[in-house]
C-alpha cells in the first residue's frame, strides 16, 4: 500500500501539468456521450426510410427497439459492476469499442432479425456511460461539484440528439442510410485514441497538479466523518488539505455485491424512481421524429429543421439543474434540501406532454415538448448524482447501474406499449401516462429514499428496509 501511495504521489508530482485537469476529464465524458446519442439517434432520425425500405410497421419497429432497450437494461447493472471491478479507463475502452462496431454493422442490416441484433449489441455497449460517467464523476470531483460534472456530461445527451438529426438527414440525403451508420460509427474510435491516451485516474494522471488533487480529496472526505456525510457541505479548509494525502474510501474499499446493495432503500428509491420517470426521455429519443412525421405532418426535412429544439432545451435544462443544485449547496443550503427543491420543481413541469399532445398547433406541441425535456434533464442531471451522495466511491457504479437497470426495463416495456398503442389508437393516452410519470418518481424517491446524506457503512441496519 506505501508503494503504492508513493508511486501515485510521483506521478502527480513529475513534469506538466494541466490546470483544472477534472474539467477536462468531464469533457471527454461529454464527448463520448455527443457521440453515443449520435450513434443511437441515427435510426430513430431515418425510421420512416429505414422502414420503407425493409417494410417494417409500427409494432416491429417497436420490437427492435425493444431489443437496444433489453440490452442496454442488463448491460447498466453489469457495466456498473464491470467498472467498479476493472476500472473507468478500461471499462470505457470496452464500452465505445462494442457500441461503435454496432453502429458500423448497422449498415450491413437487411431485416427485422439483423437490425434487432445490431440494435441489441448497440444497447449492451452504450450502457456502459452512464455508471462509467457516474464513477468518473465520484473520483474526480468533490461533492459540491458533481451534479455540475454530471451536468456537463449529461448534456453531452442533449448536444448529440441536437446535432443527430441535421447531420443524420445530410448524410442520408448525400450518402444513403446504410453508409450514414458506417460513418457515424467510426466516431467512437477517434474518441477511444484521445481517451487512451489521455485520461488515467487521479492518483495516476501525471498531469495532475498535487493542489488540485488535494483540493479533490479534501472535498470527497472533509464532511465525512465515521462514513456518513453531514447535512451541511462546506469548501474545504486548509488544514483538510492537508490531511488528503491519507487514501480516499474509494481508492481502499472493495465493491459490494449487488444483493449487499439491495439491503437499502436508498438504492431502491433510486431503481424505483428511474423505473417511473426515464421512459419520459425514451419516448421523445425513440419516437419524436415518427411523431413529428405521423402525427404532426413534418416532411424529412422538417424533422431534420426542427427535432433538435426539444434537445436543445434540454441541454438546457442539464446544465441549469446541475449548476443550480451546486449554486443552493455553495450558498449553505443542505445536500437534501438543494437537490429535492431542485428536483421537485421539474418534477412539476413534466406534465406539459399532456397538453402538447392536445394542442391544435403543431409548434405549439412542439414547445411543450421542449418544456418536457428541458424539465426531465433538470429532473435526471440530479438523480444521477444521488448514488454518489448516498454511497462511498467503490459502489457508485454499481447503484448507478442498478438504477440504469430500473430505467431500462421500464422503459423496455414503455417503448413495446408504445408501438401497439399507436398502431391501435393514437399518441394522446402515451403523452398522458408520460405527463404523470415525472410526479409519481418524485414521490417515491422523496417518500423511500429518506435524507439525501451518506449511508452508515458501518451500520447498515439503519440504512436497510
Amino acid at each position: 500500500m506505501l508503494e503504492t501511495q508513493r508511486s501515485g504521489a510521483a506521478a502527480i508530482d513529475a513534469g506538466f501539468k494541466i490546470r483544472g485537469l477534472r474539467w477536462w476529464i468531464i469533457g471527454l465524458i461529454f464527448l463520448a456521450t455527443v457521440i453515443n446519442y449520435i450513434d443511437r439517434q441515427t435510426i430513430a432520425i431515418l425510421s420512416t426510410v429505414i422502414r420503407a425500405d425493409l417494410h417494417l410497421s409500427n409494432e416491429q419497429y417497436a420490437f427492435i427497439n425493444a431489443w437496444f432497450l433489453l440490452a442496454y437494461t442488463l448491460s447498466q447493472s453489469l457495466s456498473g459492476k464491470l467498472y467498479d471491478r476493472i476500472g473507468t479507463r478500461q471499462g470505457f475502452s470496452l464500452s465505445i469499442i462494442v457500441w461503435s462496431l454496432a453502429a458500423m454493422l448497422t449498415s450491413f442490416a437487411r431485416g427485422i432479425q439483423s437490425l434487432s441484433f445490431f440494435r441489441f449489441l448497440l444497447g449492451a455497449g452504450e450502457a456502459g456511460n452512464w455508471p462509467g460517467a457516474a464513477k468518473v464523476s465520484a473520483e474526480w470531483f468533490p461533492i459540491r461539484e458533481r451534479a455540475l460534472a454530471l451536468a456537463i456530461f449529461n448534456s453531452g445527451a442533449t448536444i448529440g440528439a441536437v446535432l443527430s438529426p441535421p447531420l443524420i438527414v445530410w448524410l442520408n440525403f448525400a450518402y444513403g442510410w446504410h453508409a450514414t451508420f458506417l460513418i457515424t460509427g467510426t466516431l467512437g474510435f477517434v474518441w477511444l485514441a484521445l481517451w487512451l491516451f489521455f485520461y488515467q485516474t487521479p492518483r495516476q494522471h501525471r498531469w495532475l497538479a498535487r493542489e488540485e488533487h488535494a483540493y479533490i480529496r479534501a472535498g470527497q472526505t472533509a464532511s465525512a466523518a465515521a462514513g456518513v456525510v453531514e447535512d451541511e457541505i462546506k469548501a474545504p479548509s486548509v488544514e483538510e488539505i492537508a490531511k488528503s494525502a491519507a487514501p480516499s474510501e474509494s481508492e481502499e474499499e472493495s465493491a459490494p455485491k449487488w444483493r449487499e446493495l439491495l439491503r437499502y432503500r436508498q438504492v431502491w428509491a433510486i431503481v424505483l424512481m428511474r423505473f417511473l420517470t426515464d421512459p419520459i426521455w425514451w419516448l421523445f429519443v425513440i419516437w419524436l421524429p415518427e411523431y413529428l412525421q405521423k402525427a404532426r405532418g413534418f416532411s424529412l426535412k422538417e424533422v431534420g429543421s426542427f427535432a433538435w429544439l426539444p434537445y436543445l432545451t434540454a441541454g438546457v435544462g442539464s446544465l441549469l439543474g446541475g449548476w443550480a443544485s451546486g449554486y443552493l449547496i455553495s450558498r449553505g443550503w443542505t445536500v437534501n434540501r438543494a437537490r429535492k427543491t431542485v428536483m421537485a420543481l421539474a418534477a412539476l413541469l413534466m406534465p406539459a406532454g399532456i397538453l402538447a399532445v392536445r394542442a391544435a398547433d403543431p409548434m405549439v406541441a412542439l414547445a411543450l415538448i421542449c418544456v418536457v425535456t428541458f424539465a426531465f434533464q433538470v429532473w435526471i442531471n440530479n438523480v444521477q448524482v444521488l448514488p454518489s451522495d448516498f454511497f462511498p466511491g467503490k459502489a457508485v457504479a454499481s447503484v448507478a447501474g442498478l438504477g440504469g437497470t430500473g430505467a431500462g426495463l421500464s422503459s423496455l416495456i414503455f417503448t413495446l406499449t408504445t408501438g401497439w398503442v399507436v398502431d391501435h389508437f393514437s399518441y394522446t393516452p402515451i403523452f398522458t401516462a408520460a405527463g404523470l410519470f415525472g410526479p409519481l418518481g418524485a414521490i417515491v424517491l422523496f417518500t423511500l429514499a429518506g435524507p439525501i446524506r451518506r449511508v452508515s457503512y458501518g451500520q447498515r441496519r439503519e440504512a436497510a428496509i
